[in-house]
């Protein structure tokens, strides 16, 4: 099966829109800065990637008293949603709407809105909480409500595989379509983490980092320096369709989505396993799956949340999956820019690696100015470099040991038989 990718949207605190975005990170930016959205004292933490200047009835097609009542992680996947399929042109040709799906991640979901209705209950009683609570706020809530803005009717439902959500909701499309469920799939991910109860528990946990002066050099990837993850918060989606049937109705093919792979470390409940075995095999396996050897990959997009752990675990499965070849791909975390959008942050991610095809352009690590003897690599470091890229990997490993990792390759058209052996 052949699956093609005809579109792309996001919302980031690097920006709303996909064009944004990839100006913002390939460009150094970093989107992180003091919390806005609630008041800090006492907090250790005051730093997040939040969104700015996000309208909600911007391209999520809801009034402003839909908006008011929606979860923020539904109006930031309706809104890259609606970048996405306006790019796919699938309005204007979808073909048979029961063959349209929708699968959307998200790790914690409404847990801004449960903080919110939770004071509500405490401070007002229980009859003025409100009634559509669960109805609204639960991780199905976002697919169902993308496929009922546009009356797509094939499967829709939602994944939560904490960071590797989003990942996992995109690998989830692919089998759908490769089934033969569905012609087209509406995927990625969502998440609304900066909240008061989202910042505490992380931040209790050791897994945040503390600002010490400059919010936008607080994420530093495979540093030396590194001492925890920033909080994002933002949605990413794609839209997946057999290559037959993007052609068929004359779409814009962005990449081909060519291998996958998933595994589980049973290891941990947060830590990864340090023999990174279950996450190496992952890339394995969707290499095995694309056809392609670990000298194909031109750019890897690394889960690099900057946290003492992670990074250095992750350097070994690169190493482990490439060989060689690790020391010459160039690796760079866009989460030093974004900060980690949880459960948003694959399919973000996984937009990042098409635009690196498109573009010829690989974006930096930044902040990466010490480098650390377990991180060995070359992360791209704090500015991008051109350089074509033909395949490129996209890792998310999360929480629970979840391993999910995508490849992404170049188009070369209906007419062109490529190096892998295919038409795509």
């Amino acid at each position: 099966m052949r699956i093609a990718v005809t579109g792309m949207g996001c919302v980031t605190p690097c920006g709303n829109d996909v064009s944004t975005f990839w100006d913002t990170v390939v460009s150094g930016r970093s989107g992180i800065r003091r919390i806005t959205r609630f008041e800090t004292e006492g907090f250790d933490v005051d730093i997040a990637g939040e969104l700015k200047e996000f309208d909600p009835t911007n391209n999520t097609q809801l009034n402003r008293k839909e908006a008011r009542r929606a979860a923020p992680y539904v109006l930031y996947a309706l809104a890259a949603a609606h970048e996405a399929v306006l790019q796919s042109q699938l309005l204007e040709a979808v073909g048979d709407p029961e063959r349209v799906g929708c699968i959307v991640g998200t790790g914690i979901g409404a847990l801004t809105t449960i903080e919110h209705e939770t004071a509500v209950l405490n401070s007002r009683g229980p009859r003025r909480v409100n009634p559509l609570l669960v109805p609204s706020g639960t991780p199905e809530v976002a697919p169902s409500e993308i496929v009922r803005r546009y009356g797509f009717k094939g499967p829709s439902f939602g994944v939560s595989t904490a960071c590797s959500s989003g990942t996992d909701a995109i690998i989830s499309a692919a089998r759908c379509i490769a089934s033969g469920d569905a012609d087209v799939v509406i995927a990625g991910g969502t998440e609304s983490t900066v909240s008061r109860l989202a910042v505490a528990t992380f931040s209790n946990l050791g897994a945040l980092a503390r600002s010490n002066g400059d919010p936008t050099r607080v994420s530093r990837p495979f540093d030396r320096d590194r001492s925890g993850f920033v909080m994002g918060e933002g949605a990413g989606i794609l839209v997946l369709e057999t290559l037959e049937h993007a052609q068929s109705r004359q779409a814009p093919i962005l990449a081909v989505f060519c291998g996958y792979g998933q595994t589980t470390d049973a290891f941990h409940k947060t830590a990864p396993d340090p023999s990174g075995r279950e996450a190496t095999r992952a890339i394995r396996l969707a290499m095995r799956q694309a056809q392609v050897e670990p000298q194909d990959i031109a750019y890897v997009n690394a889960h690099g949340t900057s946290t003492q752990q992670n990074d250095p675990v992750e350097t070994l499965v690169i190493k482990q999956a490439l060989g060689d070849h690790a020391y010459k791909v160039p690796v760079s975390s866009t989460k030093s820019m974004t900060g980690h959008m949880i459960g948003a942050a694959g399919a973000v991610e996984a937009v990042a690696a098409v635009k690196a095809i498109e573009t010829g352009c690989i974006p930096p690590t930044i902040n990466h100015d010490e480098p650390d003897p377990e991180c060995d690599l070359f992360y791209v470091p704090n500015e991008a470099i051109e350089a074509p890229v033909e395949v490129a990997l996209s890792n998310s490993f999360a929480f629970g040991g979840h391993n999910s990792s995508l490849l992404f390759r170049a188009f070369r058209g209906p007419d062109r038989t490529d190096r892998f052996g295919s038409s795509a």
